[in-house]
């Protein structure tokens, strides 16, 4: 089963009780639920029942060699009946959009709204490479310090952000000996899973929200009619000034235009 940490019982900012709607928010690649706890913490403040996922292969959830959207979706069905939610709310960021995607056109009953986070449903190329080659360049083995992998990664990675959000991945399995949470050799082998297209047949015609960073290239004009295409209610949003991290670059926006659509 899947780790999670839920947070809101129905209680709103105010006091007032109300009855808590289930959000699903599932992170990217390479992330985990702690990358969302900020804004976990306010969505159960406006009376959500949050449940921040780690998704397969990430975070504190299990290592699997089985790796793909359809999997992941299968996951999540799985810890929705295991948490007996009937009828959820989902927001995913990059890897977890697509997974969210694919899982509300297979179990459109199960999801009333659709906040999908800088990811399109087209194919994307393989692009992490420079990151993977930065992560495989840690020999653990050598027992480095928390710096000298910030040092060794950095060599590949040179974006301070990106490495930050990386380096959260680091924990002491015991002391003196690090490890990333995420399963790192199962991603060397099964990269081309994450660039994988929704299924050309799948639909979900339940309210949609798409949010794009303005300066990201995630999401383009041009894949409007795509997008549509699979979720004909659709509604979409741009963050201006931000990238591909738009829910960290401008989590006050992010959160603003996702409880309004909610609502």
């Amino acid at each position: 089963m899947l780790y999670s940490k839920i947070e809101g019982e129905g209680t709103r900012a105010d006091g007032e009780s109300c009855e808590a709607k289930p959000l699903i928010i599932l992170h990217g690649f390479l992330g985990m639920s702690d990358n969302w706890k900020t804004i976990g913490t306010q969505f159960a403040t406006a009376g959500f029942q949050v449940h921040l996922l780690d998704l397969r292969n990430h975070g504190k959830s299990f290592h699997s060699d089985e790796f793909s959207y359809e999997i992941m979706a299968q996951d999540v069905y799985d810890y929705c009946k295991a948490n007996n939610l009937e009828k959820v709310n989902i927001i995913g960021h990059s890897m977890g959009g697509k997974t969210a995607m694919l899982f509300a056109t297979i179990h459109p009953e199960m999801v009333e709204k659709l906040i999908v986070a800088d990811i399109g449903p087209k194919f994307y190329p393989q692009h992490h490479q420079t990151i993977l080659a930065g992560l495989n360049a840690v020999d653990f083995s050598r027992k480095p310090s928390r710096s000298e992998v910030e040092e060794i990664v950095s060599h590949y990675i040179t974006d301070f952000g990106t490495r930050q959000f990386l380096l959260k991945s680091l924990y002491w399995i015991e002391p003196g000996q690090l490890a990333f949470r995420f399963n790192l050799a199962v991603f060397n082998k099964k990269i081309e899973e994450i660039g994988k297209p929704l299924p050309e047949n799948s639909v979900f015609y339940n309210p949609t929200l798409f949010i794009r960073g303005g300066n990201s290239n995630y999401i383009l004009d041009e894949d409007f009619e795509n997008i549509k295409n699979h979720f004909p209610n659709l509604r979409i949003e741009t963050i201006p000034n931000v990238g591909h991290w738009l829910h960290a670059e401008n989590p006050q926006l992010f959160y603003e235009i996702s409880t309004s659509f909610l609502k």
